[in-house]
This record gives C-alpha cells, sequence and structure tokens, in this order.
C-alpha cells in the first residue's frame, strides 16, 4: 500500500462550477467510487468488484465522473491485447464554487454529505461505535470560513493515512448556519470574577 495514498498525483481541491459536475458528485454509488479511490488507482472491474455492482454499471457512472472532470485515466496496462484503465480523482478535495454556473443555471440541492453519513453511521451507533460530537456557536461568518479551512486541512490529513486494518472508517465534518436559540447579546460586558 502506498505511504501517502493515493497513488497518483492529483489536485489538491477542485471548484465545482457546474450543475452537471455537483449532480455528478452527488449520487451514492459515484460518491463510493471517489471515496475508493483515494486509497489507490482501480480498474472498472476493481471498483465492481469492490462496490459488488455489475461492471457495466460502473462502468456508466466512472464515465459520468470522467465526463464532468472529477475522474481521469492515471494510468494504463496491457492484459491479453486489452488496454486496462485505472482511473484516480482529479482532486483531493471537492467543493461547489462560491460563484458557481456562469450561465445562471441552479445548482442541485439535493447533496448532503451529512444524509450519506447518517445512513453509513446507523449500524455503528447501533453497535456503540459511533464516535461523534456536535456543537453550536455564535460566530461572525469570516471566523466560520477560516475554521472550515482548518477542518479542510484536517480531511486531508485523514485523506494521506496510510490504508491498513481491516476496517473502513468513515469521517464526516462540516459547519453550517443554523436556527439553534441563541442568548441575547450584551452591551456591557459581564464581569465573571467571583470573590
Amino acid at each position: 500500500m502506498a505511504d501517502n495514498p493515493p497513488d497518483y498525483e492529483l489536485a489538491e481541491r477542485m471548484a465545482l462550477t457546474s450543475p452537471a459536475q455537483v449532480k455528478a458528485i452527488g449520487h451514492p454509488l459515484r460518491t463510493t467510487i471517489l471515496q475508493l479511490l483515494h486509497e489507490r488507482a482501480a480498474t472498472v472491474t476493481e471498483l465492481a468488484a469492490a462496490v459488488e455492482r455489475p461492471k457495466s454499471t460502473v462502468a456508466h457512472h466512472v464515465d459520468v465522473l470522467t465526463r464532468n472532470g472529477l475522474l481521469k485515466v492515471v494510468r494504463t496496462r496491457r492484459v491479453r491485447a486489452i488496454e486496462e484503465r485505472f482511473y484516480g480523482r482529479t482532486a483531493r478535495m471537492f467543493h461547489v464554487a462560491a460563484d458557481p454556473s456562469p450561465a445562471g443555471e441552479e445548482m442541485p440541492g439535493d447533496f448532503n454529505d451529512f444524509e450519506v453519513a447518517a445512513r453509513e453511521s446507523s449500524k455503528a451507533f447501533e453497535q456503540g461505535r459511533l464516535w461523534g460530537f456536535i456543537r453550536h456557536a455564535r460566530i461572525p461568518e469570516d471566523q466560520a470560513s477560516r475554521f472550515w479551512e482548518r477542518m479542510a486541512a484536517l480531511v486531508d490529513e485523514f485523506d494521506r493515512l496510510p490504508r491498513s486494518g481491516e476496517t473502513m472508517y468513515g469521517f464526516a465534518i462540516g459547519i453550517y448556519p443554523t436556527d439553534h436559540p441563541t442568548l441575547p447579546t450584551t452591551d456591557t460586558d459581564i464581569d465573571t470574577d467571583t470573590e
């Protein structure tokens, strides 16, 4: 296994700028394919075996990801006069562009990593193996953005961990505005010193 996965060159980040790209990354099977390729490049045959789906189904989804610039062929090899393609991600991290879709097309609104995490984590929760926290804080938007950059660095660290062991772990992280209640702000500082 590679010490610093995956075993091919790729960009650190890529902005998704079109609805087609966001739709492509939002399909559960395509998300799984992208996650598998964090470990190493793989052929359609290997991916089909990993997800236990027909090769033709996986080939279709690989084609969608490739057409939308999320996957690329990173190497090939000859096997009995047939050229076998190994696919890899084009970037470690994909994110929806702040100012997407210059043509004015609306981005899909049904792509939510936390829905995937909730679905995947239910069995771990039942087994008492789910580790997680949720916190709320009233902070300015620029501070939330800086915090997101720190979270992205943690995701990058997780992606680069050497692959070993028998268990595949999920890692969900995010920051989002909520309607969570807040205490009213005060104009005076409250002295918290006690005597």
